[in-house]
């Protein structure tokens, strides 16, 4: 039988190892620090094994990796390329649904020369972004046209009827990561000429897009859309956008909410203070005994009625709440109130909104836009769309590993015919599928 090693049994490791699991003469190992998430998971099925592992564990990790097939990391991103160099110590093949990172991209060679997959981006975003948008390039590309400009956008949000909290936004993964993604630098190209903003002005680059059937939200940039130029093959492209949407007055409150320093990530310093309220005095250099709403109010320079203030209220930041156990930094106590307030609630549904727009020219001097529109929603109490975007793609990627219709060594994204094409298809058979519509301009 085909071995798998899954690391990590988080909220998109669910339908990941139920599909595997379905699958014949497939085992299923599921490695987590919290075991009980692991036995969840695997809910007694004969061909799965739950285990304890901890990341510094480093021979239980080794002996682990060398006895399957292959690997699938849902760890956070940093231990992909120490769980990579382990797949090709043993000529094991592994899949994450994470970006590439520089350190993983120089594994390529390796790889190769031990014959390994690394199949990485094989998610939601990236993934399915990915992989909808090369069927429509090719496809263009095929009839002679040329893409001259192409914008993507995706959004993993809480469905409209659960949008009931004043931030619009609900956590249906670690809040955690949503918050060191406001901090990222983003470029793009638009019209020829690159746009490039650090992070600190990410949330004033925004624009308000409307997507057809669906509705009206914030659109800003995400990381560095300009590489996708050439990833994407579109060589005659003047403008080149990959952004994430939020539900409206979600950019102007995290630009704030930067700007206090509450994302910090290190160590608060000559901090003695016990409660978010004194954490927020001490960020903006308030004196101890100030009221913390109105020196909020008089550091960011707003009215006591500003939506951002309310905000920030209703989270707590002006609260006289314990600051939790664990890390003394910003970011992390920030993490446990906004999972607290801003969890995605019992019988709630996530939505999954992602919006690709292209505008071709062909050589008879016909243009075209054609949208690509999906939207999916969580099921209540059961798998909420972003696991299930997530983790599927991945699995059918393990699958196509397994069954030899992937065979080429090297660190891979899914932007080839070969795995887009299969992997899309199946995804259709399961309801993950796009609505397609051309306008001859």
């Amino acid at each position: 039988m085909a071995s798998v090693l899954v690391l990590g049994a988080g909220s998109v490791a669910p339908p990941l190892v139920k599909y595997l699991l379905d699958q014949e003469n497939v085992n299923v190992t599921v490695a987590s620090r919290t075991v009980s998430k692991a036995e969840r998971i695997i809910a007694g099925h004969p061909n799965g094994t739950p285990l304890a592992l901890t990341m510094d564990q480093d021979e239980m990790l080794d002996d682990l990796v060398s006895k399957h097939d292959v690997s699938v990391s849902l760890l956070p991103y940093t231990y992909h390329v120490k769980v990579a160099k382990l797949c090709i110590k043993y000529k094991k093949h592994m899949v994450t649904t994470s970006y590439v990172s520089a350190e993983m991209n120089a594994l390529d060679a390796e790889a190769k020369a031990a014959g390994v997959i690394i199949l990485n981006e094989i998610g939601l975003d990236p993934g399915i972004d990915h992989m909808s948008a090369m069927k429509i390039i090719n496809e263009v590309q095929e009839k002679g046209g040329t893409i001259k400009s192409f914008r993507s956008t995706t959004g993993a949000l809480q469905a409209f009827e659960a949008n009931n909290n004043p931030f619009g936004y609900k956590f249906s993964w670690a809040p955690r990561g949503v918050l060191l993604a406001s901090k990222n630098a983003s470029q793009w190209l638009e019209d020829g000429q690159i746009r490039k903003y650090p992070g600190e002005e990410l949330f004033e680059n925004y624009t308000i897009v409307d997507v057809p059937g669906v509705g009206a939200f914030e659109n800003y940039p995400n990381r560095d859309s300009v590489p996708y130029k050439e990833i994407y093959g579109l060589e005659g492209a003047e403008t080149v956008y990959r952004g994430t949407f939020r539900m409206t007055g979600w950019c102007e409150t995290m630009r704030n909410v930067m700007a206090t320093g509450w994302l910090g990530e290190e160590e608060l310093e000559n901090f003695t203070g016990t409660t978010y309220a004194d954490v927020t005095k001490h960020l903006i250099r308030a004196p101890a005994d100030a009221c913390a709403e109105q020196a909020m109010i008089d550091f960011l320079g707003l009215k006591h009625y500003a939506t951002v203030i309310k905000r920030m209220k209703w989270l707590g930041l002006f609260s006289d709440r314990a600051l939790p156990d664990g890390p003394n930094t910003p970011i992390d106590h920030l993490n446990v109130i906004s999972l607290d307030r801003m969890e995605l609630g019992d019988g709630e549904r996530d939505m999954i909104v992602m919006f690709h727009e292209f505008l071709t020219e062909y050589p008879d001097g016909k243009k075209e836009r054609i949208t690509s529109t999906f939207l999916d929603f969580g099921i209540p109490d059961g798998d909420t769309s972003i696991a299930r975007t997530v983790g599927l793609p991945a699995a059918i990627g393990v699958k196509m590993v397994l069954n030899g219709k992937i065979t080429e060594p090297g660190v891979h994204v899914p932007v080839t015919k070969n795995i887009y094409e299969p992997v899309m298809a199946e995804l259709e058979t399961i309801g993950i599928k796009f609505s397609e519509d051309t306008t001859v301009l």
